[in-house]
């Protein structure tokens, strides 16, 4: 097998497909006819350029810009990274609600400028996260790893999914109610044509004064300028992991203070990355080898 990489991947696993000869590290900017495997991370990949693919191995979860519908018709096979890394993002959904809610940042940069005089209340006091309500939009893998993590801090916790099964990590509610009971949101879905824009400007509108969001998922599940007039009216506050044209950020949130900015650090840990990796590579592999690859994404 061909292998085509769009980078270098973490990790000792990655060493394992130079069995299998790695033909290159970099952009798709012409014919490949020769490569057999694409490893791709968030990216489109042109299948018009890989006339004889037979797999893509995506480092990641969410594989919204792959086309399956074009893939299944030429028989292409599509795998992803699920689980691996649904620690490290929880972690981090956690990470931003403390940051954004305690202005952990913005306390940040007071110190280093050398305008810290003494008490900051001045600057106005917030809400601890113990005994809040916190909205998780998406109880699946990832969301279930911040309930968990959530019930540390003594939060009640709200729910909303596609089946309505009952859980006991929380109460189920409808997105539209879980957005104005809850003090915090985070969400955990992902990218498809139902869920782009899933929080509009009228469901923004529904959170509650000072209440905080978080995404970790993707921006595009939220209307990104609408978002950016609430934050400006300093209405709400966020944590945001991930953005709709990435890497671009909106202008107008970089000086915010009440928005806690990181750039897709979801995965971003030695463990999960390497376990990302180990995963792509053993997909790989047993394609080659003729066998069902172990995380197969289905159209």
């Amino acid at each position: 097998m061909k292998v085509l990489a769009t980078r270098r991947y973490p990790g000792p696993a990655w060493e394992e497909l130079e069995d299998v000869e790695i033909v290159s590290l970099g952009s798709l900017d012409a014919p490949r006819p020769e490569v057999d495997a694409l490893v791709v991370a968030n990216e489109a990949p042109p299948l018009e350029l890989l006339p004889g693919l037979r797999v893509i191995a995506n480092f990641g979860v969410g594989y919204d810009r792959i086309d399956l519908v074009a893939c299944a018709g030429r028989g292409v096979v599509v795998t992803n990274t699920p689980g691996v890394l649904d620690a490290a993002t929880a972690d981090l959904a956690l990470a931003l609600l403390l940051a954004a809610r305690r202005r952990v940042v913005e306390g940040d940069r007071l110190v280093r400028a050398g305008a810290w005089t003494g008490s900051w209340a001045d600057g106005g006091l917030v809400e601890e996260l113990t005994g809040s309500t916190l909205g998780i939009v998406g109880l699946g893998r990832i969301g279930r790893a911040v309930a968990r993590r959530a019930r540390g801090f003594d939060l009640r916790i709200l729910y909303t999914r596609r089946s309505r099964a009952e859980s006991d990590l929380g109460e189920y509610r409808e997105l539209d109610v879980l957005l104005a009971e809850t003090d915090l949101v985070t969400i955990h879905v992902p990218l498809t044509p139902d869920t782009e824009g899933l929080l509009d400007a009228s469901r923004l509108g529904l959170l509650r004064d000072g209440a905080c969001l978080v995404n970790t998922a993707r921006g595009e599940i939220v209307d990104e300028q609408a978002l950016v007039a609430e934050l400006v009216s300093g209405r709400i506050s966020a944590g945001l992991d991930v953005f709709a044209h990435e890497p671009h950020v909106p202008p107008e949130l970089v000086a915010l203070p009440n928005v806690v900015l990181t750039p897709h650090l979801g995965s971003a840990t030695r463990q999960a990355r390497e376990a990302m990796t180990r995963l792509v590579v053993d997909n790989l592999l047993a394609v080659a080898r003729g066998e069902p690859p172990p995380t197969p994404v289905h159209a």
